[in-house]
């Protein structure tokens, strides 16, 4: 019956606003500092089946196929692409970049948190945290740099490393260490460019840049976005059109009911 039509197309045009709410966030964050792209995936939902495949028939052969109906699509899953954002030069001495796999650890006083945004300033105690104007994120472990720094260098080791007016001795700040996980697909994503761990991405493996599959460190380059403009333009172009496909079907579903609703006995 066509009714059974209306929902199937009523369910595909709300997996497709779905997405196009998706990709209107992706385009948003063309230019945030290493977001990561988002993508929406589907499947179809349950189905009646008629007559199911491999049953005899009235003369004892076996039916190849069978008869099923399904009755639309839904969300399946939201998966971030976590591919490496391209590096470009910003000249901050406190900006990093991670080249690879691996997050920054901050801390916002209750909790850890994981970044790829590597944007960081001092706040007044001289500890490294997040360039945020809503909250100090401080960066974990602390990395305490005294006013009368100079020379400041980062090595793609994670050493943070100064020189003190009047002095020729290098001295060392700490390291920079970084956190990887089995399943970044797992990580919730909070705002703020954050994200937070959960059972599903397994627990933080902390450690050296460069080691055990973590990425290096950039000093002076930030991670751009991943987003590519021209690809979620043609996803919008698609999810359009699949827009419309299911809402022509509503309007025949719905011209299919008028007619029978308008049938007459003579």
């Amino acid at each position: 019956m066509a009714v059974r039509a209306l929902y199937s197309s009523a369910t595909g045009m709300a997996a497709n606003s779905f997405n196009l709410d998706i990709i209107a966030n992706n385009l948003a964050n063309s230019s945030t500092t290493a977001y990561k792209q988002s993508r929406a995936n589907f499947e179809d939902i349950f189905y009646e089946n008629f007559k199911l495949p491999g049953v005899q028939d009235n003369q004892g052969n076996i039916t190849p196929t069978g008869i099923a109906l399904g009755i639309g699509t839904r969300v399946q899953s939201t998966e971030g692409d976590f591919e490496q954002g391209s590096i470009l030069p910003s000249n901050g001495t406190y900006d990093l970049a991670i080249v690879g796999d691996g997050f920054f650890r901050v801390n916002d006083g209750t909790q850890d948190l994981y970044t790829r945004a590597g944007n960081f300033s001092l706040n007044a105690n001289g500890n490294l945290v997040m360039a945020s104007a809503d909250k100090g994120y401080q960066l974990q472990p602390t990395i305490s740099i005294p006013q009368d720094a100079i020379n400041i260098t980062i090595s793609g080791d994670g050493v943070v490393s100064y020189q003190q007016q009047g002095s020729t001795q290098i001295q060392t700040a700490g390291n920079i260490q970084i956190a990887r996980f089995i399943n970044n697909q797992g990580l919730v994503r909070q705002g703020d460019n954050l994200y937070t761990e959960t059972t599903g991405s397994g627990p933080s493996q902390f450690g050296d840049p460069g080691t055990e599959g973590r990425g290096q460190l950039r000093q002076g380059f930030l991670e751009q976005s991943n987003v590519e403009p021209v690809r979620e333009l043609v996803e919008l172009i698609k999810t359009q059109r699949n827009f419309e496909l299911n809402s022509q079907v509503v309007q025949a579903a719905d011209q299919t009911l008028q007619t029978v609703a308008n049938l007459r006995r003579f």
